[in-house]
């Protein structure tokens, strides 16, 4: 276990009308196991892999419900200081959703959205993580995009807040442009574009590493979700497909080449 590097994405939370229900999706779907975290202020579950825990899942709270929020997925993004990293976001145009604050033993975060409305969460952990260097294994999360209004405006402000850096760039004609960013010195995190007019609001979709594309896609439709796009063959010799769980939130697959 190391230190979490300034930049990373080290924790995803799903957000849902009914947790019980996501659960039962997602662990026939992808395969997760669930364990009960202990000693927060609410239920709270975490989604778990044979290498350790990556997530959870929680109710959609209220007040994100009454201000119109769907069910979805939530990325914590490590920085050495979180009250910082808030304070640079409003004076880059960001908002702030809930002011820092801390979990005992498991850190501080904050929840924020930026210029163009695409919400995540800043995050310092208490201690050292599982994280690892290296492609994601079967069951993590893979890649990380963001659908914005503006794809430089958007990735200048990341950059300032987490150090990103332009990595490759695709000309996806009609399309625009598809940009590439990752960590200084570490793996390739994503990609940004601007959004299609078909696609109301900017916002982040997380792609999880599978063993078996067809077969994840055929529970995801028989286990009530649906394929919103794909699959289809990306660079490289990926296949990916964009879907939407039982109670509307977004997700996606990557099934990898590489061994």
């Amino acid at each position: 276990m190391s230190e979490v590097p300034t930049g990373q994405f080290v924790w995803y939370d799903l957000m849902t009308t009914d947790p019980d229900a996501a659960q039962d999706f997602y662990t026939k779907v992808i395969g997760w196991g669930t364990e009960a975290f202990e000693g927060g202020p609410k239920p709270y579950q975490m989604w778990t892999t044979q290498n350790g825990p990556l997530g959870g899942v929680m109710e959609l709270p209220e007040e994100a419900r009454a201000s119109g929020a769907p069910p979805h997925w939530l990325a914590y993004i490590a920085t050495d200081d979180v009250d910082a990293t808030v304070a640079k976001a409003g004076e880059l145009g960001g908002q702030v959703y809930m002011q820092p604050m801390d979990i005992p033993d498991v850190g501080r975060f904050a929840v924020l959205s930026d210029p163009h409305g695409a919400v995540f969460a800043a995050f310092k952990p208490a201690g050292e993580s599982p994280k690892h260097e290296g492609m994601p294994r079967v069951g993590e999360f893979s890649w990380h995009e963001l659908m914005t209004e503006d794809y430089g405006a958007a990735f200048d402000f990341y950059s300032e807040l987490f150090g990103w850096e332009k990595t490759t760039a695709m000309d996806m004609g009609e399309m625009g442009t598809y940009q590439m960013y990752g960590r200084a010195g570490g793996n390739e995190l994503g990609g940004m574009m601007n959004r299609p007019p078909e696609m109301p609001v900017s916002c982040w979709t997380f792609y999880t590493r599978v063993d078996d594309l067809d077969g994840t896609l055929e529970r995801v439709t028989s286990n009530g979700g649906q394929i919103l796009n794909g699959p289809m063959e990306v660079p490289g010799g990926d296949k990916v497909a964009q879907c939407m769980d039982p109670q509307g939130a977004m997700f996606a697959v990557h099934w990898s080449a590489q061994a």
